[in-house]
């Protein structure tokens, strides 16, 4: 077993976490699947180098079997098969509390794109988490009282580890950083999955940013190591996947097939799949070229064809599609501007009910209403739509990456709003809150993202604004420093001068950063 070192420094109630017997799990983990992690990590950059040399991705041939099988995902456990409005945010005690007691089925706990990985945050959250499970959790916070309410059901707690790709510096493993994913993973399951079966749940996971079914295949592994250490029934764990990469979008059979005794459906993340998309072909030329983020709908061709298969793939499996986020967050004293959000937002959720997904995302509590409403139409007294199977559609690999098709244009506002935004996050993100509010929208890292990756997109392929300038790296300076300007006197300069000289970095720099929370994690403790 690898000697075990804890690096960050103490944080309140975090030896009830970090238990001899916690840390020798996670030890176990590593042992077994650090080392698969760092090969499928390589082989997400050797795809990358085809698909830069061929412009393209395809199905795979040698998985036309799986594609073809008759097969179908294990029945999803009671608390898991209504899954009609899901409700996401980090696991700070307030937003635990709150997302609990909010009438959403489902509660995404997230440790992944909302969630700064300070490591206070990293541990805070497990106890928050522990907490939340044995239905202890209650906060005193400005003169206000938190505590989880007794009528109403509480949703059902499914937790996002880190991706694959982020490590976690404060745990070593035999002399190397631990795996963000793992150690997430492993505090949770150790601590509460035998407390979870206990009170009629399970441990329930949502995985994000895989680019493979052999990500997939080791995810499942981990499970099942997982479980058969602690003496949990095979199958306990159950997972559903964010398609929030272009690669992935190729693969929903085989990353449902591998996970397949552990799978509860699939997710339609849409700002990561865009940035996804935009990086994966960020130097294949101008038909990859996106317009202004906010002109991108899910209505566009190539976002439609990815939702449309993924309906259809999990229904085919009987597993469950899980609709996009509904990010906007209701102003009260802005009453014309949350009207017409909140237009947009049914009609989103009316679409996604009608397309045959299962369910969809809120960031707010004030949302979940609109949600339910709209997948009551749809769904009546019955718990999801997996009778609805799609057979008709057929969605071909020309129309997943269909990006030349999307209406809108670059705008000089587009600019503007993508560095504003971007500025804005990052701020927030060092500060140590990965779930921002935004111009009325709750933000999460997959905002950032996609702000960086267009600009550096736009750069390099010389795209002409609406004003006819055409963006460049001087023209992207004279933004930054605008918009430092003006966002002086609203974040102070600890804060402000670091976003804004990482978002430099990751939108302009000659060789594209994977991740801006790789750079960004240096800058955190």
């Amino acid at each position: 077993m690898s000697e075990v070192q804890v690096l960050g420094e103490s944080v309140d109630r975090g030896d009830e976490i970090l238990t001899p017997e916690a840390l020798d799990f996670l030890a176990g983990l590593h042992d077994s699947f650090a080392a698969r992690r760092d090969e499928l990590l390589l082989a997400r950059g050797k795809r990358r180098e085809e698909a830069k040399r061929t412009g393209k991705l395809d199905f795979l041939p040698e998985t036309r079997a799986v594609r073809e099988g008759d097969w179908r995902v294990a029945e999803a456990p009671p608390r898991l098969r209504d899954r009609r409005v899901e409700i996401t945010g980090p696991t700070d005690r307030k937003m635990t509390i709150n997302a609990l007691n909010s009438g959403a089925k489902v509660w995404l706990a997230d440790l992944e794109d909302a969630n700064t990985p300070h490591w206070a945050n990293v541990v805070s959250g497990q106890v928050n988490l522990y907490d939340a499970i044995r239905g202890t959790i209650t906060l005193e916070s400005g003169g206000k009282s938190y505590a989880l309410r007794d009528d109403v059901e509480h949703a059902t707690i499914v937790v996002r580890p880190r991706g694959w790709h982020l490590d976690e510096r404060n745990l070593t493993f035999g002399g190397r950083k631990a795996v963000g994913a793992l150690v997430d993973f492993g505090l949770h399951f150790f601590h509460n999955a035998k407390e979870l079966l206990h009170r009629g749940s399970g441990p329930y996971f949502y995985l994000p940013k895989m680019e493979s079914h052999l990500e997939a295949r080791l995810w499942n592994d981990v499970f099942t190591h997982a479980e058969k250490t602690l003496g949990v029934e095979h199958g306990t764990v159950r997972a559903t996947v964010l398609i929030e990469t272009i690669p992935a979008a190729f693969e929903m059979d085989e990353i449902l097939y591998e996970l397949r005794e552990h799978a509860s459906g699939l997710n339609a993340g849409r700002w990561d799949y865009l940035f996804s998309m935009i990086k994966y072909f960020r130097d294949a030329g101008e038909k990859f070229v996106l317009p202004d983020r906010n002109s991108v709908t899910m209505t566009a061709p190539f976002m439609r064809a990815y939702t449309e298969l993924l309906v259809r793939t999990c229904h085919k499996r009987g597993a469950f599609a899980i609709g996009g986020m509904a990010a906007f967050i209701p102003n009260r004293n802005d009453p014309e501007v949350t009207a017409a959000a909140l237009d947009k937002v049914r009609g989103d959720k009316s679409r996604e009910a009608g397309d045959g997904f299962d369910g969809s995302w809120v960031a707010h509590p004030g949302m979940v209403d609109i949600c339910r409403e709209e997948f009551d139409k749809v769904l009546g007294d019955k718990p999801n739509q997996l009778d609805r199977t799609r057979d008709e559609v057929s969605v071909t690999a020309d129309q997943l990456l269909d990006v030349a098709s999307t209406e809108g244009g670059a705008t000089a506002a587009g600019l503007r709003a993508a560095v504003d935004v971007g500025i804005r996050y990052i701020a927030s993100w060092l500060s140590g809150n990965g779930a921002a509010a935004i111009h009325n929208l709750m933000e999460d890292a997959a905002t950032a993202e996609i702000s960086r990756s267009q600009i550096w997109q736009w750069v390099r392929n010389g795209v002409k604004l609406d004003t006819g300038d055409v963006v460049t790296e001087p023209l992207v300076r004279t933004v930054l420093d605008e918009v430092r300007a003006e966002l002086a006197t609203q974040i102070g300069a600890e804060l402000l001068d670091p976003a804004v000289e990482l978002f430099e970095q990751v939108a302009l720099a000659e060789e594209f950063p994977d991740f801006l929370t790789l750079p960004a994690y240096e800058r955190i403790k």
